[in-house]
């Protein structure tokens, strides 16, 4: 299984497909199996796929990490595949680091995708805190925590047999407490606004209409500070776009690539 080694970390990667390069990025606590809803509609692409230190396959540092140093993960990542400028497509946490390696690495970007993102942790809108008890260490009843989870991340028209498959997928891979609170102290400290205008890469940012988690707000705002940037709602859809509304979301991004190959 290929690693590599970066700032104290061991992260792992893998790929699959040939064609022009693409790196996903996921975001806070998932792995890299939760990209399994987007890897069919990149035929013709050579995905390549790691976990963020702190979860999954990769190893977990003591923290706080920072968005920078996760941005130089995304790197070295690159590097070892041997990529070189990459459509990167970046999900919540996922879409942060990417902005910071557009920022620090413009070289190794060739476009970007933003999805249910943000610009910053502490100075962008924050959740819909009716559905984020669990964030705040809420004592209500477990089966009450995990409704108020589903309903903080999926539409409410979201079919439940694709919610309790996310669920399945996510129980089978390793979750670190040391790197869900490092990774969630990474977001906190990190502000992008300012900067935002100096990413040249052509950008898609991606957002659902119905995400309490990242408000439509923050979507907007990315979209509008990025100059080469547009903005697409997602209709029906709340935080996991990809679960909410697949073939929608499928063929925003496959446009959006097919445009960069011209």
């Amino acid at each position: 299984m290929p690693y590599v080694d970066n700032e104290g970390a061991r992260l792992y990667w893998t790929e699959t497909g040939s064609g022009p390069p693409i790196l996903l990025i996921m975001g806070l606590s998932f792995t890299h199996e939760m990209w399994y809803r987007t890897l069919p509609g990149l035929s013709g692409y050579r995905a390549i796929l790691f976990d963020n230190r702190g979860m999954g396959r990769s190893s977990a540092p003591r923290g706080p990490y920072s968005m920078r140093q996760m941005a130089r993960d995304a790197r070295a990542v690159l590097q070892a595949a041997g990529a070189g400028p990459a459509h990167v497509i970046g999900a919540s946490m996922g879409g942060m680091i990417a902005q910071e390696l557009a920022l620090l690495n413009p070289e190794c970007v060739r476009s970007l995708v933003l999805a249910c993102t943000s610009y910053s942790g502490l100075f962008s809108r924050w959740p819909d805190m009716r559905f984020a008890g669990w964030l705040l260490g809420s004592r209500t009843a477990r089966d009450n925590r995990r409704r108020s989870l589903t309903d903080l991340l999926y539409a409410p028209t979201t079919p439940l047999e694709r919610i309790e498959e996310d669920i399945r997928i996510r129980s089978q891979c390793t979750w670190t407490a040391v790197g869900f609170y490092s990774q969630f102290a990474a977001i906190l400290t990190w502000n992008a606004y300012y900067r935002l205008p100096r990413i040249t890469a052509p950008a898609l940012v991606l957002h659902g209409d119905q995400d309490r988690l990242v408000p439509i707000h923050n979507g907007r705002t990315l979209a509008r500070r990025i100059r080469n940037a547009r903005f697409e709602l997602i209709k029906d859809a709340g935080h996991i776009l990809t679960t909410d509304q697949p073939e929608a979301c499928r063929e925003a991004l496959v446009g959006f690539l097919e445009e960069q190959q011209d």
